[in-house]
């Protein structure tokens, strides 16, 4: 009996498990509910972020992934063990070999926590990968290769970045500003600029219908309506929000970014960085689907700026594949 191959992106906002031959079959948000009075489960996945900021005192609706790390080992290894599960279905008998990936700057105890998680979720054997490495396959680029290759993997919790070449990492940088950042800051302007009181999925709404990082020119101004509450009054209150004012919110975000992404070829040798100039960067994850980010980067920077045809999925594709580039990679020694 053949083994099952699974690749899982364990990101601090959503979660997507890919599996050899049929792709990526689940995506649900990283949110655990549960009882803290039994200590027991109560959601997990969407229904879980359903009731975020919405349970009574005794039901709490957590991520138990921050910044792309463990934060709360027992519940991320119930949360593991229950994605796995639903993926599989109930038609395995063996276990599954298992890739997972990490940003590219964690800590040796923080690798090993995953491994242990993912292990004691049901994994027979545990391979952990860097996101950067596992976003370029899943992005489709050949980074066994002697040539350099940037990739930009905006989660999250973690923005990652990295030149790559020859199947490894020339040089990384890893930043804890990402797309839960970027909630953060429209929550943030919302308050001081219209006194008004949003929750995260609110603030999420905005980041999706109508954020926007940089107006080229090409870019819509659009706007929406905003339900809260008002901080003088107490009382709901209704605020139209356009995507104007979402680039002011979102600078104090994007631009530590970009600087990281400034710097970086300056860390590396002199062929990678002249390869990029050729080749481009290429940006993955959620957090690069925020309008006008590619051209802000591109702006910024001067180097030619694409996001992946699939940018949500594709780091679970490439950790899914990895294996398979592995021995690939191996055969060709």
């Amino acid at each position: 009996m053949q083994y099952t191959d699974i690749g899982i992106d364990l990101g601090t906002a959503s979660i997507l498990v890919y599996i050899r031959g049929k792709g990526v079959v689940l995506k649900e948000p990283s949110v655990v509910a549960f009882d803290r009075d039994t200590d027991k489960i109560k959601a997990i996945g969407e229904d879980a972020r359903l009731m975020l900021g919405r349970t009574p005192g005794n039901i709490v609706a957590v991520r138990p992934l921050r910044q792309g790390v463990i934060s709360n080992y027992t519940v991320t290894e119930k949360m593991m063990k229950y994605f796995i599960q639903k993926a599989l279905g109930k038609r395995t008998f063996r276990k599954p070999r298992i890739s997972v990936c990490v940003p590219s700057g964690v800590t040796e105890v923080e690798r090993k926590a995953v491994e242990d998680a993912t292990l004691q979720a049901g994994a027979r054997d545990v391979q952990i990968i860097e996101e950067p490495i596992a976003a370029a396959i899943g992005a489709g680029i050949d980074i066994g290769k002697p040539c350099g290759n940037m990739i930009v993997d905006i989660g999250g919790g973690t923005t990652d970045i990295a030149v790559i070449s020859l199947g490894g990492t020339v040089e990384s940088a890893s930043i804890k500003i990402a797309g839960d950042d970027f909630d953060e800051a429209i929550m943030r302007f919302m308050r001081k600029q219209h006194n008004l009181m949003i929750g995260e999925r609110t603030a999420e709404d905005i980041k999706i219908k109508v954020g926007s990082a940089y107006n080229s020119g090409h870019i819509e101004n659009n706007s929406m309506e905003v339900r809260g509450r008002d901080l003088v009054t107490g009382l709901p209150s209704t605020v139209t929000v356009t995507s104007e004012e979402t680039e002011i919110a979102l600078k104090e975000t994007t631009s530590p970014i970009v600087e990281a992404i400034h710097s970086l070829p300056e860390k590396t040798p002199p062929e990678p960085p002249a390869d990029i100039a050729d080749r481009g960067m290429a940006l993955t994850r959620g957090g690069s689907m925020l309008r006008g980010l590619e051209d802000l980067i591109e702006s910024k920077t001067g180097i030619n700026t694409m996001t992946a045809e699939e940018p949500m999925t594709c780091v679970a594709i490439g950790t899914g594949k990895y294996v398979e580039f592995l021995a690939g990679y191996r055969n060709e020694d």
